[in-house]
């Protein structure tokens, strides 16, 4: 998604844009991050121990992707379906970087749990900014 692509939207956003269009890329990141973990998880040689790591891996990318298509419609947003989809997304991600850590010493899982780390803090101070917005 691009910036150009945001502002030229004919619907103004109830939201910062720029803070939005970071939060998407931030998303889509950790979702080809995931995906490309659980094809290398594919690739070693002991497959069936990386089972549940490639499982989170997917669904991982799953929630990020359609997290990241959710906040990129701005057009009768529905911010409280948002939240909850956002709260879901953190807990996904916490739970993929935690599951990718035990396999740290593969460079992929250890660069997954990291991207997936710093997407759920992301999204949690997004949340936080988003409702502070909305009370001010």
């Amino acid at each position: 998604m691009s910036m150009e692509m945001l502002k030229a939207h004919p619907r103004k956003s109830e939201v910062d844009v720029e803070k939005l269009h970071d939060m998407v890329k931030t998303i889509w990141s950790c979702a080809g991050t995931c995906n490309i973990c659980a094809d290398a998880c594919l690739a070693e040689d002991d497959v069936k121990s990386l089972a549940a790591c490639i499982r989170m891996d997917l669904d991982c990318a799953m929630v990020c992707d359609t997290m990241g298509a959710m906040l990129s419609r701005i057009t009768e947003a529905n911010w409280d379906v948002i939240n909850a989809q956002l709260q879901a997304c953190v807990k996904m991600c916490q739970a993929c970087g935690a599951e990718c850590r035990k396999h740290a010493k593969m460079e992929h899982c250890r660069i997954c749990a990291d991207t997936c780390d710093d997407c759920a803090d992301k999204c949690q101070k997004y949340m936080k900014a988003q409702k502070a917005a909305a009370a001010a």
